[in-house]
């Protein structure tokens, strides 16, 4: 089925089923000091030649399918838990599958990093290598850091599908992946409405996530559709955040979406560290809950809409951004396309945004801003036209690269470091291209890549808070420095 047939069929599906959180939701202590700094080994990015990925097709009938809802399940039993720090099922170091059961978990974790580390307090929970099936599931949760399923450790593995899922308190995540562990999800269905909540979600110790179908819904303050510590890839499935970014990528992780129709409205902050809203956001906290590194943003076919703010954000990290034959919407008229800025993360004066861009055949409109002591590469190919100004503040470094057959309209004055294109490939449109200080005035170009760190400057020991991390008062258990308190007696707690 062709994209726009898809786009039309998950429109339709929306409209039936309007039914997305940091990973940590302790809070994180900000410092400018840059005394203490870390060994931090840096990797140059180097440009491999451009492909597009293949995605997955999604056949009518799937497409044409409203989602699961509670009604469609049938309850054969009923597990019910409501105190505080327990589970209503867990799961350790064996095979186990539960099917056709509605779990109700209440009470409260006074202890946040147990929660989101470690999965104190969850609904539903996996660790010590077990592997877990669940299937035409209903859970609720109702408390605070009361993730509804939780997957934790290398070796654990998470099978859920046909089941619904919604969460209603504060740092309380649908899907919850940490320390290795493994999360596969089929067809669901997935509402939360607490802030610091992401429907699909990882903490310190990331993992894999793999998601294929559904309906991804989150309301709150600081609650993503997807917040990645971890390599997360959702197939087929429509995905909307009414408060927070859509998707937010920490550190070295990823997110890849195929097929995904994801709309942002990004109207609310947790924090004062960055004036900009977003539909996806890509930084590097410094909380030690990810890694320090090359973050990766994939999207092939769907749509992605917002409606408040930029389409993207890079800030205090290296970034790959990959788009292919994706609908890109800014409903917003102010809003840029690419932020690559400085922001309340990391050390001044070395948290810019560092951005390798790859877009092959898009059809996309919206500027382009780099500041100071970020960096842009662009990749223009398979066709792709962008219509825009980049660099218009002549800030940041930038390199151009246009392949044959694709092309940029300008919309402004812009300013590029360096440019390689075969004649005809910029439209000047009445405007002026400066390739380092000189304007272009057309024909073919032959420039160079600009090499940065795959790494942040910015060293482990500058914690700072996370775009949905809880209000002060809510962060038991975060030891100095960012790092985890130890686990009691050296397990995950039960």
């Amino acid at each position: 089925m062709n994209r726009n047939r898809f786009l039309r069929a998950l429109a339709l599906v929306t409209a039936f089923s309007l039914v997305l959180s940091t990973a940590a939701c302790s809070a994180k202590t900000d410092t400018s000091s840059s005394a203490t700094s870390a060994s931090v080994s840096f990797e140059t990015t180097e440009r491999s030649e451009t492909t597009i990925p293949e995605y997955p097709e999604t056949t009518t009938e799937a497409s044409e399918n409203s989602f699961i809802n509670a009604e469609d399940i049938t309850v054969n039993d009923t597990i019910d838990n409501s105190n505080d720090s327990e589970h209503a099922i867990e799961t350790a170091g064996e095979k186990a599958s539960y099917s056709n059961i509605k779990v109700t978990k209440t009470g409260d974790s006074d202890e946040g990093d147990k929660a989101d580390f470690y999965g104190d307090n969850s609904a539903i929970y996996a660790t010590d290598g077990a592997e877990l099936t669940l299937s035409e599931m209903i859970v609720d949760t109702d408390g605070a850091h009361a993730n509804a399923v939780f997957s934790y450790g290398e070796g654990t593995t998470v099978n859920i599908s046909d089941s619904v899922i919604t969460t209603s308190g504060n740092c309380s995540g649908g899907l919850m992946t940490t320390g290795g562990g493994t999360t596969n999800a089929s067809n669901l269905n997935i509402h939360t409405t607490g802030n610091s909540s992401a429907a699909i979600r990882s903490d310190r110790g990331g993992g894999t996530v793999n998601v294929n179908g559904g309906s991804y819904v989150t309301d709150g303050k600081g609650s993503p559709v997807i917040y990645s510590t971890a390599d997360i890839t959702v197939n087929d499935a429509v995905m909307e955040s009414t408060s927070s970014q859509g998707v937010v990528v920490e550190g070295r992780n990823s997110v890849t979406l195929n097929n995904v129709s994801l709309t942002a409205d990004n109207n609310s902050k947790n924090s004062n560290k960055s004036e900009w809203f977003q539909a996806v956001m890509i930084y590097q906290s410094m909380s030690g809950d990810a890694s320090v590194g090359l973050a990766e943003f994939t999207m092939a076919g769907g749509s992605l809409t917002n409606k408040n703010g930029d389409i993207f954000f890079v800030n205090n990290t290296s970034a790959n951004i990959t788009l292919t034959d994706v609908e890109i919407i800014n409903q917003d008229e102010n809003g840029v396309f690419l932020r690559a800025a400085a922001a309340g993360w990391g050390s001044e004066g070395s948290n810019g945004g560092r951005v390798n861009l790859y877009l092959n055949n898009q059809i996309l409109e919206g500027d382009i801003l780099v500041d100071s002591i970020s960096i842009l590469n662009m990749y223009l190919a398979s066709g792709t036209v962008y219509t825009g100004t980049v660099n218009e503040d002549n800030e940041g470094e930038v390199y151009v690269e246009i392949e044959n057959g694709s092309k940029w309209i300008l919309t402004g004055d812009s300013y590029i470091s360096s440019l390689t294109c075969e004649a005809d490939a910029v439209d000047l449109n009445g405007h002026t291209l400066y390739v380092n200080g000189t304007p272009y005035t057309g024909g073919t170009s032959s420039g160079t890549a600009i090499e940065f760190p795959a790494s942040s400057s910015s060293d482990g020991h500058h914690p700072g808070e996370k775009p949905g991390d809880p209000p002060p008062g809510d962060n038991a258990g975060r030891a100095p420095g960012g790092e985890p308190p130890e686990k009691p007696d050296g397990e995950p707690p039960q």
